[in-house]
């Protein structure tokens, strides 16, 4: 069994992530990262603007809502992504109608809570009424529709008293969520600028044109299969369970249609490539990059050592797993950034590293200062260090 040791996995997340070198266009960063992170709105503009020479915040603005080369999609572990446009038909047959049909089990608990007897019908007819005043086409915010639709106003309890997320809700979160799960709403142009997530909602017919086809399922996931591959192989069946949100039982069948070939890995893992993917890739220029937070590639394994320090993880993640900003030097990530008072990009490290390794990430630090241009980026998913960081400005 061939091998494929830690040094030539960071060396392949180099080139192919587009970090020891910049890639030339957001289509480009986009195809080979597979799915950009939404969750957090500033995140994609933020993951490409590593990523891409040259870049523009009205680049991705471009790209999102104009030419629409990236949809945003709820799609694997009910996480909202932005995919390349042709991937849609492959997320809409595989992960998307898997959330999309736990989302409708919530809604129908939340209802039968509500003393709705026929949770279902209830459900059909509230998605026909959004679908109805969405269908000339005009973009409309949570809260407009919930003004054109009392049904909307409905409110559920979310969480256990006392937790941090919980309290109640209007229903219509939950709609629009299972809405845009089945493809049949999309997210329109977002009302609170690049750096907050406030979008308006369309139908998929009148954002592109069309609503997308989905794949048969098998087809489907094993095109997300081969995606995952291509751009974050060698992982381990493990990862891809994790990333998609899937079953063993999917990501075996899948992994046959691609015909994976297994490599071993450091520490024993079994690990996973394309067939024509064997060849080894020649080792990267020493490099640094400060990525934001849920950023793909820091978010696109559930095995992680290769790249980062276990011992690291519970300070540069939330206790869900969710990644808060990186610093990375040469492949591995050595700590967080934050912003000061002024907007000022500041990094800070986790481990003693070079000279060498101080001043490129100070020379990102000032890029990404002058690329933001004063703005600040708020987290909903600070990590401890990033919040360590704040308090000792």
């Amino acid at each position: 069994m061939q091998h494929v040791d830690d040094d030539q996995r960071r060396a392949r997340l180099a080139r192919r992530h587009h970090l020891a070198r910049r890639a030339g266009s957001v289509e480009e960063a986009s195809a080979a990262i597979t799915a950009w992170h939404a969750t957090e709105a500033a995140t994609v503009h933020l993951a490409l603007g590593a990523r891409v020479g040259g870049l523009r915040l009205a680049d991705v603005d471009r790209a999102l809502y104009d030419d629409r080369d990236i949809v945003k999609q709820l799609a694997m572990r009910r996480t909202l992504f932005a995919f390349p446009r042709d991937l849609l038909p492959a997320v809409m047959g595989s992960a998307a109608p898997r959330v999309a049909g736990q989302q409708r089990a919530l809604m129908v608990k939340d209802l039968l809570a509500l003393d709705i007897a026929d949770p279902q019908g209830w459900i059909d007819a509230t998605a026909d009424a959004v679908l109805g005043v969405l269908a000339d086409g005009e973009p409309r915010s949570t809260a407009q529709l919930r003004a054109l639709l009392p049904e909307l106003e409905s409110r559920v309890v979310r969480g256990s008293p006392g937790r941090k997320w919980s309290g109640t809700f209007p229903i219509a979160s939950r709609v629009l969520t299972l809405l845009g799960a089945e493809g049949r709403v999309t997210r329109g142009p977002n009302a609170g600028g690049w750096r907050l997530n406030r979008p308006t909602w369309t139908t998929a017919e009148a954002w592109l044109g069309e609503r997308p086809e989905p794949l048969p399922e098998a087809e489907a996931y094993a095109e997300l299969v081969r995606r995952w591959l291509r751009a974050f192989g060698p992982g381990t069946e493990d990862d891809l369970v994790w990333w998609l949100g899937a079953t063993k039982g999917v990501v075996r069948r899948a992994l046959g249609e691609v015909g994976a070939v297994e490599v071993s890995l450091d520490g024993g893992a079994t690990g996973l490539l394309l067939p024509d993917d064997l060849d080894p890739v020649d080792p990267v220029e020493p490099w640094a990059a400060l990525l934001p937070a849920l950023d793909p590639t820091v978010m696109g394994w559930k095995h992680r050592g290769f790249f980062l320090d276990p011992a690291d993880a519970p300070y540069l993640f939330d206790r869900n797993g969710n990644a808060g900003t990186t610093a990375w030097w040469d492949g591995r990530v050595v700590g967080c950034w934050v912003q000061d008072g002024d907007g000022a990009v500041r990094v800070a490290l986790r481990c003693d590293v070079s000279t060498e390794a101080h001043a490129a990430l100070d020379a990102e630090a000032a890029r990404l200062t002058a690329w933001l241009d004063g703005e600040r980026v708020s987290n909903i998913y600070a990590s401890p260090d990033m919040r360590a960081a704040r308090d000792a400005e």
